[in-house]
């Protein structure tokens, strides 16, 4: 299985990449800074390191070439809420794949990865660094679209039973974690109720209050 390591300050855009690489079938690791990347870098070396341009602060640019130094053949993405040509440019010169945009779109980020890291299609690339931002453009694959359904829907019982167990444990911070990855994935695989009843609980969850209520209405909704 192909393993990735993802790097992001931001919990909710993190885990956003997280939950699709998995739905990727990706085994994922989740870093918040720079120090905890590089020790996971070191104990489990990833196929792929995704990693914001700024973390916390830091420079998500030096980590790559941290990385590259200490002899990682790592695939490296690069995501950004602002793609300038700057950012693009530094990240092409640290070997990065893209500069991707964030939020990071499912379609552009799980097509891209396949034509770029697997197969035939790795030798061969479909896009160059300074097309990305207008990937948005491009046709993907009905395939992957398909598959990446069958894969949310296998998914749900256990994104809702984490959910639920959660909640009757009282554990606001993994009601709230569980609730994130579903509603991001949900959001971009085209299932918006699920998504927003999901981004409630999660809401919810961060203030401290467990509603039970709308777990109930996520599970009849889901029909799990």
């Amino acid at each position: 299985m192909l393993t990735a390591l993802v790097v992001d300050a931001d919990a909710l855009a993190r885990r956003r990449v997280s939950g699709l690489l998995r739905l990727g079938g990706w085994q994922v690791r989740e870093a918040a800074d720079v120090p905890a990347a590089l020790a996971l870098a070191a104990t489990d070396v990833p196929d792929l390191v995704v990693t914001d341009a700024a973390v916390a602060g830091e420079d998500g640019l030096e980590l790559l070439r941290r990385l590259r130094r200490d002899g990682s053949e790592a695939h490296f993405l690069v995501t950004a809420w602002e793609p300038s040509e700057q950012v693009r440019s530094a990240a092409a010169a640290v070997g990065a794949l893209a500069c991707l945009g964030k939020p990071v779109d499912a379609g552009i980020l799980l097509d891209f990865l396949r034509s770029r890291t697997t197969g035939p299609a790795a030798q061969g690339t479909r896009y160059a660094i300074h097309e990305v931002g207008d990937l948005h453009d491009a046709d993907i694959e009905d395939d992957l679209m398909d598959r990446l359904q069958e894969l949310y829907v296998t998914a749900l019982p256990g994104r809702l039973a984490a959910i639920e167990t959660s909640t009757r444990q009282g554990d606001g911070p993994a009601v709230a974690a569980a609730a994130y990855t579903l509603a991001g994935t949900s959001g971009q695989l085209g299932h918006p109720e699920v998504a927003s009843i999901c981004q409630a609980i999660a809401a919810d969850a961060r203030r401290g209050i467990l509603a039970h209520d709308r777990v109930q209405h996520l599970h009849a909704l889901i029909g799990a």
